[in-house]
């Protein structure tokens, strides 16, 4: 088992916390932070300043402050809140491939990193993050809260995580939907190795609560270029009797139309849902992928 403390570095830590995620739409939450609540009333009034960050728009800021401070500061006219993020860690045994070609971390082992990153991102945003992992169904669940203390009990939970059973994606993420509930973000971390018309209903389903969905979908360079040359045993993973022997050659050709056909159904899928879809490889920084991710996601 991981020790908590080894799912992000200093140095990651020290990335991560230069990283910010502005909900794009109001959100309903328990405390007051950084992104706009649906529920207005005597909070439309002026209520407070705060420090002008880069994102808020210009046209909030008070310039009369300004000018006796020589700081930036933005007039609050209604209430904050805080963000609810939930987590989905798939621990399934497909997850466990680590392969032999790329010295590196197996699929889960990077995705619970990933996992680390994402929690560490919003507790410092005073946002409430939970954690669900699963393989044919929930195995645990961790509320969404904001404590400062809570980012511990994530990282010894997500350090605990085994991979084991095979995949059930789609019956899993539709029994957390009322968990999860309304205007909060989904955070699904998965190589997503199940029916791709079952998976993308049940993401749809959380998308239409509504939630912001990202699926952050984790592969292994083996899994993309299939770089095997000689007759090569394969095994199931998920199942350790399912086993055969392969002629790469032979195989080859099929392999690839077969994922190109899986990933292309995902992406047009994802892209009809309004769901972000963000391919990640065992072989790249979490904190880079992160970063490149809210890059993109700010300029839409």
């Amino acid at each position: 088992m991981t020790a908590p403390q080894a799912l992000i570095s200093s140095d990651d830590r020290d990335k991560v916390a230069a990283l910010q995620w502005y909900a794009k739409s109001v959100m309903e939450g328990l405390n007051v932070g950084m992104h706009r609540s649906p529920h207005k009333g005597v909070s439309v009034e002026f209520k407070e300043h705060r420090p002008y960050v880069r994102g808020d728009e210009v046209r909030m800021i008070d310039w009369k402050l300004f000018g006796k401070t020589d700081r930036f500061y933005i007039r609050q006219f209604e209430e904050e809140t805080n963000l609810r993020v939930t987590l989905l860690v798939d621990q399934s045994g497909s997850m466990k491939y680590a392969g032999s070609r790329v010295l590196g971390l197996s699929k889960h082992q990077f995705a619970v990193r990933l996992a680390a990153s994402l929690a560490y991102l919003f507790t410092g945003q005073h946002d409430a993050v939970g954690v669900a992992t699963f393989d044919t169904k929930l195995r645990t669940y961790v509320p969404p809260r904001s404590r400062p203390a809570h980012l511990y009990e994530l990282m010894v939970q997500l350090a605990a995580a085994e991979c084991g059973g095979e995949t059930q994606l789609a019956p899993v993420i539709e029994s957390l939907a009322a968990k999860i509930g309304r205007r909060s973000v989904v955070f699904l971390i998965s190589d997503g190795f199940d029916h791709a018309s079952s998976l993308l209903r049940s993401l749809q389903r959380l998308r239409q609560a509504p939630n912001e969905v990202v699926f952050l979908q984790v592969w292994h360079p083996d899994e993309l270029d299939f770089p095997f040359s000689t007759r090569t045993q394969f095994r199931s993973l998920e199942n350790p009797t399912h086993e055969r022997i392969v002629d790469p050659y032979n195989f080859r050709a099929q392999y690839q139309r077969n994922l190109e056909r899986f990933r292309a159904e995902l992406e047009e899928g994802c892209k009809q849902g309004r769901i972000s879809l963000v391919p990640c490889t065992t072989t790249e920084s979490h904190v880079a992928i992160l970063a490149r991710f809210l890059q993109q996601r700010g300029a839409k």
